[in-house]
C-alpha cells in the first residue's frame, strides 16, 4: 500500500545520508527508519540502497525513487501554498536568486518577515541553471534570474534592470582601456559578459573583446570578487547591488563612465501558476526601493532602453 510518509522518511536519509541524523530529524529511532526503508523497498519490489556497514549508496531504482519522492513532495508543497493565495502577509515565501541579487534582496525580505510575523523565508542562492530546474520541480514559486533560459513551461517577465559598475581600487588613477588593460581583470560567473558589454559600450573604438584583457583570477563567489579588487589584483564589472553591500566598498570606487549599461532581471514562474498575493507585494516593494535608491523616483530609466 502506498505510504508517503515511507517516501519521506527514504527522502530525508539520501538528504542526509545517515540513519541516525534521518531518525533524528524526523523524530524517530533507528529501527523505524530501517523499518520504512524496508516497508517501500517491499511495496516498490525493488532494492533502493546498496548497504555498505553504516554507509550505503543508492541502486538504479534507489535513485530513481528520490528523484520521485523530490518531485511527490514539491508537488504537495506546491498545491498546500497555492491553497493560501489572498494573504499579503502570511504564508511561505520561496524564491531563488543569483548571489548579486540575493546579497540585498535576502536581507529585505528578513526584514519583512520581522514586520510580518506570519510570512516564512526559504531562499535560495543559485546560479541561473539551477534556479531554472528548481522552478520547474516546484522547489521555488519564483525565480529571479539574469539570463532568460527558454523552456516551453516557464514565463519570463522584466522586472527591474540594475546599473552595471566598472570597480578598480582605491588607489587607481588611471582612466582607459590601456590602463585598465595593465591592471587586468578579476572573473566570475558572468563577469566576462557583464564586462564585455560594458567596455564596449564606453570604449568603442580600442574595445574588440574580452580575449585582448589579461585575466587575474577567478571566483564563483560573486561577493567575494571585490576582494581581490581592493588588494590592487585587478578590475571587475558587476551590479551596483554587489558593490553597495561589500565589506570591501571602502578599499574599492566605481570609475565614472559616460554610458551606462543594466544587468537585467527578470522574473521566472511556471506558466499558468498564480502567484500569491504576498510575492506580488514583496517583490514590487523591493523593486521600488530600489528604483528610489537609484534614481530618486520609481520608474527605472533602464527599462526604456
Amino acid at each position: 500500500m502506498f505510504n508517503a510518509q515511507y517516501f519521506r522518511t527514504y527522502l530525508t536519509l539520501v538528504e542526509t545520508g545517515s540513519f541516525t541524523l534521518t531518525a533524528r530529524r524526523l523524530d524517530m529511532t533507528q529501527p523505524g527508519v530501517s523499518q520504512h526503508i524496508r516497508k517501500l523497498e517491499q511495496y516498490l519490489q525493488k532494492s533502493l540502497l546498496n548497504r555498505h556497514g553504516r554507509k550505503f549508496t543508492l541502486t538504479e531504482s534507489g535513485r530513481r525513487a528520490y528523484d520521485y519522492a523530490v518531485k511527490l513532495f514539491a508537488e504537495h508543497e506546491q498545491f498546500r501554498h497555492s491553497l493560501d493565495n489572498e494573504s499579503l502577509d502570511s504564508g511561505e515565501c520561496r524564491i531563488a536568486s543569483p548571489g548579486s541579487i540575493g546579497l540585498m534582496f535576502y536581507p529585505f525580505l528578513l526584514g519583512y518577515q520581522q514586520m510580518y510575523p506570519g510570512l516564512r523565508v526559504n531562499y535560495s542562492f543559485a546560479f541561473n541553471g539551477d534556479i531554472v530546474q528548481d522552478v520547474l520541480k516546484g522547489r521555488y514559486d519564483v525565480g529571479i534570474v539574469t539570463d532568460v533560459i527558454k523552456h516551453p513551461d516557464l514565463s519570463y517577465e522584466l522586472w527591474h534592470q540594475e546599473p552595471l559598475c566598472l570597480v578598480v581600487p582605491a588607489d587607481f588613477t588611471g582612466t582607459t582601456l590601456a590602463d585598465l588593460m595593465a591592471l587586468g581583470f578579476v572573473n566570475y560567473s558572468d563577469g566576462i559578459n557583464h564586462a564585455g558589454q560594458l567596455l564596449r559600450a564606453n570604449f568603442p573604438e580600442e574595445f574588440r573583446s574580452m580575449g585582448q584583457v589579461p585575466r587575474q583570477g577567478f571566483t564563483n563567489e560573486v561577493s567575494m570578487v571585490l576582494d581581490a579588487v581592493a588588494r590592487g589584483l585587478g578590475f571587475t564589472v558587476l551590479s551596483r547591488l554587489v558593490l553597495e553591500t561589500s565589506p570591501w566598498q571602502r578599499q574599492v570606487k566605481e570609475l565614472p563612465l559616460p554610458h551606462p549599461v543594466h544587468e537585467t532581471l527578470h522574473r521566472v514562474t511556471p506558466i499558468g501558476s498564480e502567484l500569491p498575493k504576498r510575492y506580488a507585494q514583496l517583490l514590487a516593494d523591493f523593486r521600488d526601493q530600489r528604483r528610489h535608491t537609484l534614481y530618486g523616483f520609481s520608474e527605472d530609466p533602464g527599462l526604456s532602453q
